[in-house]
């Protein structure tokens, strides 16, 4: 199957209940947060990360919709057997030339869904080289400031070394001899009320001709972040869900096919003409998110999300996903 021809932008609207959607290692794992104006924020990372497992789980990891960056793997494993695939193993001193790293980037791209989307740096091991990825994602911001919760928690259970017992029937033994509050400990969880956030993503035709990344590639996108929250559930999530995705598809407006076709390649307008997001009534956007109710927002119906098809620009399509 051939790459797509077609510019897009999407807008990708989810939320966030009684949970922590994206933790900052750098703040204990608290809910990431803009320092500044106490918006939230969400990594791209961990978006393009919910997408790679929900690949993974949807295709059971078999090429050509296997994924690269996996959790707890060598990624030079599957550098070589792209490698093993293509001629074999370059020699180790000399090094793979520039045909040979070719040949094995364009396997790793036929067979790893995700290097076929974001991209990816293969030049470690026997060396793959590099791919820029289609489609890229900013990070994600919600659209009211985020109050981050530090929640106390008491946990039933200790994890002591057991006075340095070596055997089960010791540390039985050093159980039976503790008072029993001493066997309890205290935890915390962090969390937000509530949280909706946007996520920019763009997508380029122009890369998508050095990875393959066909039409039917694009689908599984849609499908995967449509979807990924429902195989994504854990305790300090949350209620994690997909509230929106609004897809822009430009498709040109010329007469001439030629010139209609470069135009759906390259775009016919701006991406902030799209992706720029109001927030009151009669912006001149054309998505407008609006609070439908005072106070502090703590479910999807304290907001209005509107669309407006009559303001997209000429030569775009619009397609709401969900």
């Amino acid at each position: 199957m051939n790459p797509i021809t077609n510019r897009y932008e999407f807008l990708f609207l989810f939320d966030c209940e009684n949970g922590n959607p994206n933790g900052d290692p750098d703040a204990a794992n608290s809910p990431r947060v803009d320092p500044e104006d106490g918006f939230g924020l969400v990594s791209d990372v961990a978006l393009k990360r919910r997408v790679r497992n929900y690949v993974q789980a949807a295709h059971g990891n078999q090429m050509p919709h296997a994924i690269f960056i996996q959790h707890a793997t060598n990624l030079n494993r599957p550098i070589t057997m792209a490698h093993e695939a293509t001629g074999g193993v370059p020699d180790e001193k000399k090094g793979a030339n520039k045909e040979k790293v070719n040949q094995a980037r364009d396997w790793m791209c036929q067979n790893f869904y995700d290097i076929r989307t974001f991209g990816a740096v293969m030049s470690s091991g026997a060396n793959a080289g590099q791919v820029r990825g289609p489609v890229q994602i900013a990070f994600a911001r919600s659209v009211d400031p985020i109050l981050s919760i530090d929640a106390s928690i008491t946990r039933m259970a200790v994890s002591d070394k057991a006075g340095g017992a070596k055997t089960s029937a010791d540390m039985l033994k050093w159980e039976s001899e503790q008072p029993e509050d001493k066997l309890r400990t205290m935890g915390r969880k962090s969390l937000i009320p509530y949280g909706l956030y946007v996520a920019k993503g763009f997508v380029s035709a122009n890369l998508a001709e050095g990875t393959g990344f066909t039409e039917k590639d694009l689908e599984l996108l849609w499908e995967a972040l449509s979807n990924m929250y429902d195989h994504d559930r854990s305790a300090s999530k949350g209620v994690m869900s997909c509230r929106k995705l609004i897809v822009f598809k430009h498709v040109g407006t010329d007469s001439n096919e030629e010139q209609r076709l470069r135009q759906a390649k390259m775009g016919c307008c701006p991406a902030q003409k799209v992706l720029d997001i109001g927030f009151a009534e009669n912006s001149g956007k054309v998505v407008e998110i609006v609070r439908s109710s005072g106070g502090s927002p703590r479910r999807i119906d304290d907001y209005q999300i509107q669309v407006h098809r009559d303001r997209v620009p000429v030569g775009v399509e619009l397609l709401e996903i969900v």
